[in-house]
């Protein structure tokens, strides 16, 4: 089966919200098999919104739409869904009542007449019940293509996506298997990684495709082998996999899209019962965001000073103001200066410090733009790093939080091996 996704919406074509719904719903259908081709955003336009329906009829099997299925007078999704249909709006019962509980049982007010418009669906519509909100989702078959709307609201989609549309199609359509795993490798760029694991991606089987999701300081290796038996195209990824462990073990961090950096130092340090703290400058949070991302991240880690200014790295880490008039405050000696600071203040045992010039200006350093020194406390040594990350900016910053993670990673292993 293929699918196309479409957002409805001016505010999200010109950049006032963010649409993360699209990227939700192509998930869910991967899981089942269901391929979606295409990702489209277009207006609150009318006649727009039924050339685009016009456009994919009977080339796409499920067309699912989010958006335009509020209350108000610029929510016209139900009505163009008509017109596409030769269809007229008529009261749902059940949705009215469901309505009805919502806006006078929980919310305690009084039902307006827009309210119970929200139960006005096209006649021949199967309706998707919103159990958590008062907009319905509607089912449409035209010749070959089913055509899905949805709410826009992000948990509104996510319950009927869930809990309607996903067991439906499942029961309804046959379809192929589609099956993933991620790789997750950090260290090395895009081409290096691919320099190194070309003969073996040359001898991938066809039905198996490799993809490189690079972000800095990290690549992530997607396997996709689609097919109609589960069991072979699981026994075939399971092989290559291996394969290819024995050639970039050395940089593979973890495996699939939960099982992050931050995920595996978690386990890591909860296994060996130890903790964690960091003090960051360049990085203004970010190590501690990711380290925090995992759930159960307060079983290892205590916390974390965010020193961005001079002074806080002096009253706060303890540092000598004359260390850092000696050395500048991007240096080898600060960053160490800061992660000892944090480690005592913190009671842990491992610290992360980072020191650096992000850009674009120099700021109060000489150190030249992209400069960046990171610290690393272990039950055992010191250790002090020095990089250039360029520019711009955001690569500075995301590179130093995964460089960080990567070195954190690699001593943990070591420790726990010795």
């Amino acid at each position: 089966m293929k699918a196309t996704i479409v957002t409805i919406g001016d505010e999200i074509l010109i950049g006032q919200i963010v649409d993360t719904n699209s990227g939700y719903i192509a998930k869910a259908l991967d899981r089942i098999g269901v391929q979606t081709l295409e990702m489209l955003s277009i207006s609150d336009d009318k006649q727009h919104i039924l050339n685009t329906f016009s456009s994919l009829q009977n080339k796409i099997d499920l067309v699912i739409i989010t958006g335009g299925l509020g209350p108000t007078k610029d929510d016209i999704t139900k009505k163009t869904f008509c017109d596409y249909f030769d269809d007229v709006l008529v009261v749902n019962q059940d949705v009215l009542s469901h309505v009805t509980e919502m806006i006078e049982g929980f919310y305690k007010r009084p039902i307006t007449q827009l309210n119970k418009d929200q139960a006005l669906v096209p006649s021949k519509c199967e309706v998707l019940f919103n159990k958590v909100g008062t907009a319905p989702g509607m089912w449409m078959k035209k010749e070959n293509t089913v055509y899905i709307s949805l709410p826009g609201v992000p948990f509104e989609m996510k319950y009927i996506v869930d809990n309607v549309i996903i067991p439906k199609v499942v029961k309804e359509y046959k379809r192929p298997y589609i099956v993933h795993k991620t790789i997750l490798t950090y260290g090395q760029g895009e081409s290096m990684v691919a320099e190194r694991i070309e003969t073996w991606e040359n001898n991938l089987p066809e039905f198996i495709k490799l993809a490189y999701l690079p972000n800095p300081g990290r690549v992530r290796l997607r396997l996709t082998a689609r097919g109609e038996n589960e069991e072979m195209l699981k026994k075939a990824i399971a092989e290559n996999v291996l394969s290819l462990s024995k050639i970039i073990g050395d940089i593979i961090v973890g495996f699939d899209e939960e099982e992050t950096i931050e995920v595996v130092i978690g386990k890591l340090l909860q296994q060996q019962g130890k903790t964690i703290s960091t003090a960051e400058s360049c990085t203004g949070g970010k190590i501690a965001q990711m380290l925090t991302s995992v759930a159960g991240a307060s079983n290892y880690f205590r916390g974390s000073v965010v020193s961005y200014a001079t002074d806080t790295k002096i009253s706060v880490l303890g540092i000598d103001a004359e260390v850092i008039k000696k050395h500048s405050v991007v240096s080898a000696e600060v960053a160490e200066a800061m992660a000892l600071g944090i480690q005592k203040l913190m009671k842990t045992d491992y610290a992360i410090a980072t020191t650096g010039n992000a850009g674009p200006n120099k700021g109060d350093t000489d150190a030249e733009v992209g400069t960046v020194f990171i610290a690393l406390i272990t039950p055992k040594e010191v250790i002090v790093e020095e990089f250039n990350f360029g520019q711009p900016r955001e690569k500075v910053i995301d590179r130093t939080a995964n460089k960080a993670l990567e070195m954190l990673q690699k001593e943990i292993l070591k420790n726990a091996l010795s």
